[in-house]
């Protein structure tokens, strides 16, 4: 089963979530529209900054316990290097 790492940001440079799933798109719908709460609704983290697919959702589960143990900073050059405006990239789900 597949898997994908993605980073949320609610603005440039702004609060980052990173997570994991097997159903990316379902996955930010229910943060986009608040559906789990937590993390993501309480700081308004809605908009899909960077993803990574995976053959395995274990070898995705690895890469995010990775990155969620980077500083800030390496995160902010993962983003960067694909998606240097901050866009939302959502629209590449569809």
């Amino acid at each position: 089963m597949k898997g994908y790492v993605y980073i949320l940001a609610s603005k440039p440079n702004g609060t980052l979530y990173t997570g994991v799933t097997s159903d990316l798109a379902r996955r930010l719908y229910e943060h986009q529209h608040g559906l789990t709460p937590g993390y993501t609704q309480r700081y308004g983290v809605k908009t899909l900054v960077w993803f990574e697919e995976h053959d395995l959702v274990t070898d995705a589960i690895n890469r995010e316990k990775t990155i969620k143990k980077w500083p800030r900073a390496w995160k902010l050059h993962l983003i960067e290097t694909s998606n240097p405006q901050w866009r939302d990239i959502s629209h590449h789900l569809l």
